[in-house]
């Protein structure tokens, strides 16, 4: 990750040494930095300062990878028998499907590989760099391991530094570490076994400059930076199939097998045994098999997951694989983000800890919406002058600006933490521009870690200075003799005030403390003897955090409400994970925490077995989240995970659903993610969930709904063949009910809307086979009807001397027929038709029914379809037996399901009640 000057790919510990040691090590110096020369030689012996491009598949190989699916086989297969009846709209038909699913694929997977550029494009595009002793201005990719580099506030450290020399230098690193406060640097060395996150010594290549000055030495260009790791993990990292992609090639793998098997055995069986001819019993082993074949399943299940892709776009998630839909529905675990995701990625003052009392400010974010309290009750400002002199120090003791986007909307420049002081003084009602006017500074001493504060010098026009302080608290209260209470001042009660920070560290809260000190005669220069003499008075220690997004806590609530387990992971501290994890009710008391540190102590068995109770992971670097996702689905379990930062995509390209925020996310984050919420809104990854769910209840019912017209075509052939009878139904006829059921009737199942119950159920068992038992049950029932009822009818009307061909259209209308009703029993498995709103919960039913009935006249009475399809026109007469047909089905398995909501009541109440009520 790191490179030595002479390219040795060891990885030194840059962070541990001394600067003049790194100095050495890349022969260069701060004074003049690289000639020319050498920094050409390191320029070819370690290439440019980008991300290497990732190989890619040509996009001839992309397309021909969509049609490596059983199911596209089965479907081919479909087509080419098709193609041999000589049936060439059937055959372009199905070819169409076939392409529309290539189609979709080939553009959704392009997508996903601009992941690696997203990661590129955050590299600065030019850097500020010593080069023979001049201060000169490249290209950042021209930058070698060795140079000299200056950053200031806003830039974006363009490669990794070891730090040589800092003034009140800070560096927002959110991105890469989930740190969601800006990190203090300087140049001492740190520990070698510091973590990523607290390397102070380090600015890492793709972070933003949010405060100070810094000059550093290049110790990481281009792959070899931090961020180029992040790009390997996510070059590395493969994508899994989801559990419907899984589920549906098994079952088409096996749907395939059984279908060639049986056509076999019947070839064999009427050639052997009954003494067919090979050539008859051919076609009619052909005709079995495009029976079995369920051609519309894939483009149902398409359509499905495109309905389901347009419902989330409407509730602020965009999908970007159409197979992620279904996923979501069987996720069992959100892993997330803490910050941007859980919380707002905006600092926020929550307790106000002063000598009068601990005051609890309501409003999150940068809004100044809010309100303070003591002791429960509302406070007015009038009558606690100490809040208003505590915002006043806040807003001028401050480098930051916030801005009023006119939306309700507020953002930051400069450091979050300031950003949340700016908050603070607005919530008092001070006007930045009437304080800034009215004490006007003169000097300031910026925030260092060597000084733990921040100095300000202002005078108010009347010839008195003052000099406001924050900082760390423990720093100022060795400079405040005397503190604020009601107004005046009177000793410090030291042992108060550190009850006070204990308590508020306690909840997770950073601290900050903030002073004033009235100064005896007027001056225009602010140096460090005047903050050391002390002198000061101490106002406050302020308790800030990341909150919680409000409508996050309720998302949580629905997410475990329906089996969901959420776990938080974060580059953050385990103190303040665990508060803000408690606030949003991750899981019951006491939380479960385990750090980076923890993991990296753990070998993968030891961490699979920690993840099954651990609500928090604090201090997760990228290799620890990818190590996480992996080790839940070690343990069986569907994973989606949350983020924003670039730290987030290696993990999110591994997990089974990714979630990226479209709004603060990263664009390396969206990239490498299946879904991204338009609204950064973790609630609507909960309607995500509960449409994604409806989904797979939608293919599962369009499953057990075309199966038994194939079951009960194939049936009918097969018993003709068994039985010794002329074929009830011919391939061609087997085709056209097949197809018109599919593309209308079938179809329509894909509009169903969610069930009630849909988000209390707990999250099916990713082991659980497409068909369960009881669906298998059920196609083979409904299948049987159909053999039964259409054999018999092409019995009768044979035997009353009717002709083939009248004989045939019948059982070709009756099972048109069959599949209307059918539609109105599958809507829902077990409740009974009479409980969905009638013919009206599902528009599209109606609509798919009176397509059908147009299209079943053109077949029964057209001349050109009777003469190719075989078929006759039918007379009324013939209509009432098929129509009886019809209702007795639907009887039958109304009748089924109702002895199938007996038993189940029966099973309910047999259980354990725990288990009754868990379920």
């Amino acid at each position: 990750m790191t490179q030595h000057a002479d390219g040795d790919a060891r990885e030194p510990a840059w962070h541990a040494m001394p600067a003049v040691v790194t100095l050495d090590a890349f022969a260069s110096t701060m004074e003049s930095g690289l000639s020319a020369e050498d920094a050409r030689q390191r320029l070819e012996r370690h290439g440019a300062n980008a991300l290497p491009p990732a190989p890619r598949r040509s996009m001839f190989r992309r397309l021909l990878a969509q049609f490596d699916n059983v199911l596209i086989h089965v479907l081919l297969a479909a087509a080419g028998v098709t193609a041999v009846l000589g049936h060439a709209l059937d055959c372009a038909v199905i070819v169409g499907v076939v392409l529309i699913n290539a189609v979709i694929g080939f553009v959704q997977e392009g997508k996903a590989e601009d992941a690696l550029d997203a990661i590129r494009n955050m590299l600065s595009p030019r850097a500020q760099a010593m080069r023979g002793g001049r201060r000169l201005e490249l290209d950042a990719t021209q930058l070698v391991p060795g140079d000299i580099v200056f950053v200031a506030s806003g830039d974006r450290v363009p490669a990794d530094l070891r730090l040589l020399r800092t003034r009140g230098l800070r560096i927002d690193e959110s991105s890469l570490t989930g740190e969601s406060l800006a990190v203090d640097k300087a140049p001492a060395p740190n520990a070698a076994d510091t973590p990523l996150g607290e390397r102070s010594a380090m600015a890492w290549s793709g972070t933003l400059v949010s405060a100070g000055q810094g000059t550093g030495v290049v110790v990481g260009t281009g792959g070899a930076t931090q961020i180029g790791h992040i790009g390997r993990l996510l070059a590395d990292v493969d994508a899994l199939a989801t559990p419907l992609t899984r589920k549906m090639t098994a079952f088409g793998r096996w749907l395939s097998w059984a279908i060639l098997a049986l056509a076999a055995l019947a070839f064999v069986f009427g050639t052997r045994v009954r003494g067919y001819a090979a050539a008859d019993m051919f076609l009619s082993a052909v005709g079995l098999a495009v029976a079995a074949i369920p051609e519309g399943l894939p483009a149902i299940m398409t359509v499905a997951l495109a309905i389901g892709v347009q419902r989330m776009a409407a509730r602020r998630a965009i999908i970007r694989r159409l197979p992620v839909v279904e996923a979501l529905g069987a996720v069992t675990v959100i892993c997330s983000d803490k910050t941007g995701t859980l919380t707002r990625n905006e600092m926020t003052v929550q307790r106000i800890f002063t000598a009068s009392g601990d005051f609890a400010v309501t409003g999150a974010g940068y809004a100044p919406e809010g309100s303070f309290s003591l002791d429960g009750r509302t406070c007015e400002l009038p009558a606690h002058p100490e809040l208003t002199e505590i915002g006043r120090v806040a807003l001028l003791c401050n480098e930051a600006a916030l801005h009023d986007d006119g939306d309700g909307r507020w953002t930051l420049t400069g450091d979050p933490t300031e950003g949340a002081l700016l908050t603070l003084g607005l919530k008092a009602g001070l006007d930045p521009a009437f304080e800034r006017n009215a004490l006007p500074r003169l000097d300031s001493i910026p925030f260092e870690s060597e000084h733990r504060y921040m100095a300000t010098l202002h005078h108010d026009h009347r010839g008195r200075a003052f000099v406001l302080l924050k900082g760390a608290p423990e720093r100022l209260l060795d400079l405040c003799p005397v503190e604020r209470h009601d107004g005046d001042a009177r000793l410090l009660a030291s042992a108060r005030w550190h009850d006070g920070m204990q308590a508020l560290a306690g909840d997770g809260m950073r601290l900050l403390a903030v002073a004033i000190k009235p100064l005896e005669s007027m001056q225009s220069v602010l140096t460090f003897d005047d903050i050391d003499a002390g002198g000061f008075t101490l106002l406050a220690v302020l308790g800030l955090s990341d909150p919680p997004r409000a409508e996050a806590v309720e998302a949580v609530a629905r997410c475990r409400s329906a089996g969901i387990r959420v776990c938080m992971i974060t580059g953050d501290h385990a103190a303040t994970a665990r508060a803000i994890g408690e606030r949003l009710a991750l899981a019951p008391l006491p939380l479960k925490v385990l750090t980076g540190s923890d993991v990296e102590r753990m070998d993968d068995a030891a961490l699979r077995d920690a993840v099954a109770d651990t609500a928090i992971f604090a201090r997760a670097s990228p290799e620890h989240k990818l190590r996480l996702v992996k080790a839940l689905q070690a343990r069986g379990e569907i994973v989606a995970m949350t983020g924003d930062g670039v730290n987030d995509a290696p993990a999110l390209k591994r997990a089974d659903v990714g979630v990226a925020m479209g709004d603060k996310g990263t664009e390396a984050a969206k990239e490498a993610a299946a879904v991204v919420l338009a609204d950064d809104n973790f609630a609507s990854i909960a309607a995500a969930v509960e449409e994604g769910r409806t989904v797979y209840d939608n293919i599962r019912k369009a499953i057990v709904y075309i199966l038994p017209t194939g079951g009960g075509e194939a049936g009918i052939v097969l018993l003709a063949i068994v039985l010794g009878l002329t074929m009830p139904i011919t391939p061609v006829q087997i085709l056209w009910v097949n197809m018109v059921t599919a593309v209308t009737l079938s179809l329509a199942l894909a509009f169903e809307r969610p069930e009630a119950d849909v988000m209390r159920r707990p999250p099916r068992d990713p082991r659980e086979p497409l068909l369960t038992g009881f669906l298998i049950w059920r196609i083979a029932f409904v299948s049987a009807l159909m053999v039964l009822g259409g054999l018999l009818l092409f019995l009768r009307v044979t035997g009353n001397g009717g002709s083939v061909e009248l004989a045939r259209t019948v059982v070709v209308n009756a099972l048109v027929v069959g599949e209307i009703v059918y539609l109105f029993n599958v809507r829902h498995l077990t409740a009974s038709v009479l409980s969905l709103e009638g013919a009206t919960g599902n528009r599209y039913v109606l609509a798919a029914i009176a397509a059908l009935l147009v299209i079943q006249a053109l077949f029964n009475y057209l001349p050109a379809a009777n003469l190719l399809f075989g078929t006759v026109g039918l007379a009324p007469s013939d209509w009432g037996p098929i129509l009886l047909f019809g209702a007795t089905l639907m009887g039958l398995v109304e009748a089924e399901k109702w002895l199938v909501r007996q038993w189940l009541a029966r099973r309910r109440a047999q259980m354990p009640p725990s288990r009754n009520a868990g379920a």
